[in-house]
């Protein structure tokens, strides 16, 4: 069974326009997730699905650059572009994530999987955003491919093209839904990329924590607003924007 993260990335944010590539300590957020994900005891592979527009000729040449693979699709039809991704590489479970989330913990990846991994069910869907208990920034989701291709074919409205997993969610009928909780709720925390103030946030905690310790955990990131309170309030007012 071939397990294969697939990473949505655009440079055509709206609210900040080419974030994955922004760089902290001489590197792109990019890079940082990548370094994580790797970490990752289940995953077999790691693609990174961007469009066809000109504008994302910069995420393929970052692919290039640090030999990751990637896939090029339609820029509105991301269910799309998910499917042929992962039809392209022959996935049997996909590993949905997006690349505005630079400090995802891998062991947050691997419960998720492993939840995925302990049902028996052809048209399975587990993450931990169906009812959220950990930090923005942490989201995985993970999926069979009969179930890919089953939202592929059947859904038809804009929004469920445009949203990779939203037909699946909203069709628990179809669907073998299930959800990873986190035993406290740290929902409140804010820790993805899609404006300057997320960035900035970002930032802070990547300098304080990186440079000693490159592999931090979720964990070591609460201890940090333990100690800083006040980063909390940098991007508490953020409303977040599906992207």
């Amino acid at each position: 069974m071939k397990v294969v993260a697939i990473m949505q990335a655009r440079m055509g944010s709206t609210r900040l326009p080419g974030k994955v590539l922004r760089k902290v300590l001489g590197r792109t957020l990019l890079s940082y997730q990548l370094e994580r994900v790797k970490r990752s005891n289940y995953i077999d592979e790691i693609l990174v699905a961007t469009t066809d527009q000109d504008q994302d000729d910069a995420i393929v040449s970052f692919c290039q650059v640090m030999k990751v693979a990637y896939y090029r699709g339609s820029e509105t039809d991301v269910l799309k572009r998910y499917y042929e991704a992962a039809s392209h590489v022959n996935a049997d479970v996909i590993v949905r994530l997006t690349s505005d989330c630079p400090i995802i913990d891998p062991v947050q990846i691997d419960k998720v999987i492993e939840s995925y991994l302990s049902h028996q069910h052809p048209l399975q869907y587990v993450s931990n955003t169906l009812k959220r208990t950990l930090p923005r920034g942490m989201d995985t989701e993970v999926f069979s491919f009969q179930a890919l291709k089953e939202a592929y074919e059947k859904a038809d409205s804009k929004l469920d093209r445009e949203h990779v997993t939203r037909y699946m969610v909203n069709n628990p009928q179809i669907f073998n839904l299930s959800n990873v909780s986190n035993s406290e709720n740290y929902s409140h925390h804010r820790w993805t990329v899609d404006t300057m103030e997320d960035f900035t946030l970002i930032k802070q905690i990547i300098e304080t924590l990186y440079p000693h310790k490159p592999a931090f955990t979720m964990e070591d990131t609460l201890q940090l607003f333990e100690k800083f309170p006040e980063w909390q309030s940098i991007n508490t007012h953020i409303q977040q924007k599906e992207d």
